[in-house]
């Protein structure tokens, strides 16, 4: 299987599976001389960490990463950094009566068909599983970008019906729930019609919103590389992600230029000494971008594992009834907050070692 590789100049691999052994990560092209423990890429993976509410799977995983490479006398050595993680509650047995059947929404079908292989353990390489690397990486990617002024925050705006109220958004809530909610008079409601999907055998989708502060006039290139081109695919290749959209997104279609403009005001005090009146563009303009807060939406489809009753085929193509037990999140968009905050500083800081690269060209032409 190729294609596990992601960045240029800033890379991660993951390997591993849902019910294997061990998850694991390398990552090659972190700077040399960061200060780095365990302790710093933790503290990110316990936010994703399975089994903390009763509104997440029930899977017991302490996510406890090793750092087994790149990392000598707690300093980042400018080489690739391995980091481990043990699975420690895979219990492949949960999908034993399954194994001859293809799980609707799932990758099952179109891995068999394209390797030859049914691993039927939690969706083996498919599983949303291998983010917990992503994230791993993300936190190296993350205090790469904080040291650079450059900070990353997601929440949670939207669950199936139920949106959050935008007057009302808080960042300082995020932490205070386990919704990752910027709206307190939400929560409540995502409760509600949690509780309701776990009774009828039913899961829900759900919207995220991830914004980056602080991030420099200049990142991304005009035409193949385009900085906004990369955060989506980078959100696109998230487990159950189906649309993103940057700044006013979809709502640009329904608007005039006069009120998309993003009108600009000359300002000693903002960067480059101008700001801008809006931000529909996402802070993101030709590719590259442009000072303001860079804003990513993306859209999380409800989990297909779910205990109800669904039409499928077997291996030989007949036609079945399957019924998926197990684990599972009622709402995987959740779990996914950190996983997109993760692929926002991959993207920008892979982002910010190729400006580098490119400005040092630049002044070597120029002397």
């Amino acid at each position: 299987m190729s294609s596990n590789v992601f960045g240029t100049l800033f890379r991660l691999m993951t390997f591993g599976e849902s019910h294997g052994l061990e998850i694991g990560a390398v990552i090659d092209g972190c700077p040399a001389g960061m200060a780095l423990d365990a302790a710093d890429i933790q503290r990110d993976l316990d936010r994703r960490r399975p089994g903390q509410s009763r509104y997440t799977t029930q899977r017991r995983e302490e996510d406890r990463v090793r750092i087994v490479s790149g990392v000598f006398e707690g300093r980042t050595t400018g080489t690739p950094i391995g980091l481990m993680i043990e699975n420690q509650d895979q219990r492949a047995r949960d999908y034993n009566e399954i194994k001859q059947l293809f799980r609707p929404g799932h990758a099952d079908w179109t891995y068999w068909k394209k390797y030859g292989i049914r691993d039927y353990r939690g969706g083996g390489r498919a599983s949303a599983r291998e983010t917990a690397m992503r994230v791993a990486g993300g936190a190296i990617a993350r205090k790469v970008l904080r040291s650079l002024g450059v900070e990353i925050q997601g929440c949670l705006i939207a669950m199936g019906p139920v949106k959050i109220d935008p007057n009302r958004k808080n960042w300082g809530e995020v932490a205070q729930n386990p919704f990752f909610c910027p709206d307190s008079e939400s929560v409540a409601k995502f409760e509600e019609l949690l509780d309701r999907c776990r009774s009828q055998g039913d899961s829900v989708g759900a919207m995220l919103e991830v914004v980056a502060r602080g991030v420099p006039v200049g990142w991304g290139e005009p035409v193949y590389g385009r900085l906004d081109a990369d955060l989506a695919a980078g959100m696109m290749g998230i487990n159950a992600v189906k649309s993103v959209e940057i700044g006013a997104g979809s709502h640009a279609a329904e608007g005039f230029g006069s009120q998309m403009a993003d009108e600009m005001i000359p300002d000693a005090e903002a960067p480059e000494g101008v700001r801008f009146a809006s931000n529909h563009s996402g802070g993101i303009l030709g590719g590259i971008s442009n000072g303001n807060e860079i804003v990513v939406r993306l859209a999380v489809k409800p989990t297909p594992s779910i205990h109800s009753e669904l039409r499928t085929v077997n291996t030989m193509g007949l036609a079945q009834i399957i019924q998926t037990r197990g684990r599972h999140d009622p709402c995987v968009g959740i779990r996914a907050v950190p996983v997109a905050e993760a692929m926002m500083a991959l993207v920008l800081v892979d982002h910010y070692l190729r400006h580098r690269a490119r400005a040092g060209i630049f002044k070597v032409l120029h002397d």
